[in-house]
């Protein structure tokens, strides 16, 4: 059983290794971003699997998942038409 922890812990911090390196493109940014929110899902489930028989918190969190992917694609749709691209370094000269 503790596999899937590990496992799933093991997808969290390689989804956040990606975030910390590949911090300068955007896309790949909220792609990490979701591995590491599906990494979450997946150790809610077995936790509450295990140890409740209730999984209205991994509805509401798949749903509130899903409404941080619906806004960063509309920002980066946003961002690719504005500017053409999406690197995120690019913005320092704006400031």
């Amino acid at each position: 059983m503790y596999y899937f922890y590990l496992f799933f812990f093991l997808f969290f911090l390689s989804g956040l290794f990606v975030y910390i390196v590949k911090y300068k493109h955007f896309l790949l940014m909220l792609l990490s971003l979701e591995s590491m929110v599906l990494s979450l899902y997946f150790i809610i489930m077995v936790w509450i699997s295990h140890f409740f028989f209730e999984s209205f918190l991994c509805i509401i969190y798949l749903i509130m998942s899903v409404c941080e992917s619906a806004l960063s694609l509309s920002l980066l749709v946003l961002l690719i038409r504005m500017y053409g691209n999406d690197q995120v370094m690019m913005f320092d000269n704006l400031w």
